[in-house]
């Protein structure tokens, strides 16, 4: 592996995430990407598997 380049823009928070699973609503902190303004998730809510930081994967923030 090799960095290509740091992404002076991107930093890490966590977020307190709400996630619907069927009729379950469940909440937690998730470490995720703030990147150009979008909050990014970096693993999934059910299972906890890494997701990639790509901006189409980032939450609406409404």
């Amino acid at each position: 592996m090799k960095v290509l380049k740091e992404l002076d823009e991107a930093k890490l928070v966590i977020v307190d995430l709400e996630v619907n699973l069927g009729k379950e609503v469940r909440s937690a902190p998730t470490l995720c990407a703030k990147y150009k303004g979008k909050i990014i998730p970096l693993n999934t809510a059910q299972d906890g598997r890494p997701i990639l930081m790509r901006e189409e994967n980032s939450i609406n923030n409404n």
